[in-house]
């Protein structure tokens, strides 16, 4: 599966993806610090044990982020916890790249993968929770018509403190690609 968009391509990705650079990333503190990968340190052997155990194609789907004009890798995009029944999944993305930060991948990224989960996947709602000091991810969580509907309060532990954990969601009928 791959989804064009202005900037970036998603496609899903596979082991022979995994690279220093991406393992450099989830390793790297500025990338990493709202995210629950920052505890352990990655190898690519770890990049690509997770890439082949994540990616089974009914519950979980990791899309990497590709530069339309290059082809560069530049972060990953997860849609998984797939509810086969109640038709919802939760959305979690990684912009590695640091040049790429404040630049709109991180929306174009998000409304690529709920075409996905929407149009392709037949679901009725997608979800995301995001470290409230992750002003950056909740705005573009935001452009596309999500909807913050609960707070995990004091919920991570982040830069020497207890932060809340904001939950977001956006309905089928709601989105707008």
């Amino acid at each position: 599966m791959r989804l064009e968009g202005n900037q970036i391509y998603l496609r899903l990705l596979c082991p022979d993806d995994a690279s220093s650079e991406y393992a450099a990333w989830l390793n790297d503190p500025l990338v990493n610090q709202y995210l629950e990968s920052r505890w352990k340190h990655y190898t690519v052997d770890d990049v690509r044990s997770y890439i082949a155990s994540v990616n089974d194609g009914r519950a979980n789907f990791l899309f990497g982020m590709f530069e339309s004009a290059s082809g560069r890798h530049i972060g990953n995009i997860k849609l998984g916890g797939i509810h086969p029944v109640y038709r919802y999944g939760d959305i979690g993305l990684l912009i590695g790249d640091r040049q790429c930060h404040g630049k709109g991948i991180g929306t174009e990224a998000i409304r690529l993968c709920c075409r996905a989960a929407f149009e392709c996947l037949n679901l009725h709602k997608v979800t995301a929770g995001l470290y409230q000091p992750n002003m950056g991810s909740l705005r573009s969580f935001e452009k596309n018509g999500f909807r913050q509907v609960g707070t995990w309060r004091q919920h991570v532990f982040v830069g020497g403190s207890y932060v809340d954990v904001l939950l977001m969601e956006l309905l089928r009928e709601e989105f707008r690609p």
